[in-house]
């Protein structure tokens, strides 16, 4: 995004009504930074899933966390792009709210359950980075609705925002972790079934059929 690239431009018609005179419009071409929501499809569900294995919860639930994310991003860049004179830039807004709300519902009703049944250490852990996380991700859509959504705060502002934002919710959160981790055991986590074992029963010697033939 440094280098000019990932960018598009969104042309959105702004039409002003007077009394005494004919209506008049306005062309405007805010600059949409896609590449900006290529990295977040790919770094969310990362950020997610660190959080879903500290807490140790299940596979399904870890699938419908992931799934709900990259349909709130997608649909987050489909509103960036959507009309103005339609329902249409606002709706595709409220389905990539209430995909985070998903995403946000099995993080504190499952993921706050899970990680207490590993004992208080890591229970506290994981309200505390998990609280965090929700704090810096929700401000995320609000800046949405300020910057592309009303148009009420400039790309350079924008740029800037995104940028603090992205520092906290990455890095930090990253640094956060690892050094918590190493200083907390019960934070590690155990893949049992099929990741750790492989196929269960694969390879087993089956005397029954031999001794049927002998």
């Amino acid at each position: 995004m440094a280098s000019g690239h990932g960018i598009s431009y969104h042309h959105v018609v702004v039409r002003e009504s007077h009394k005494h005179v004919p209506d008049t419009t306005t062309d405007l071409y805010r600059q949409v930074y896609w590449a900006r929501y290529v990295d977040w499809s790919l770094t969310t569900p990362l950020l997610l899933l660190d959080l879903a294995l500290l807490a140790g919860l299940s596979g399904g639930v870890i699938l419908m966390i992931m799934v709900a994310d990259v349909i709130m991003i997608l649909t987050g860049l489909f509103a960036a792009f959507g009309t103005e004179d339609t329902p249409q830039k606002w709706g595709w807004y409220a389905i990539a709210c209430i995909a985070y709300l998903v995403v946000i519902w099995h993080l504190v009703v499952h993921g706050r359950a899970t990680a207490m049944n590993k004992g208080s250490k890591v229970g506290n852990f994981f309200a505390a980075i998990g609280g965090f996380t929700l704090v810096i991700w929700t401000v995320y859509p609000i800046i949405w609705g300020i910057a592309d959504g009303s148009r009420n705060m400039n790309v350079d502002e924008e740029i800037i925002a995104y940028a603090v934002l992205d520092i906290l919710a990455k890095p930090v959160f990253g640094a956060w972790l690892l050094f918590t981790h190493m200083s907390i055991p019960e934070t590690n986590v155990e893949l049992g079934g099929f990741w750790s074992e492989g196929l269960k029963g694969e390879g087993n010697i089956r005397v029954g059929d031999d001794d049927e033939g002998a």
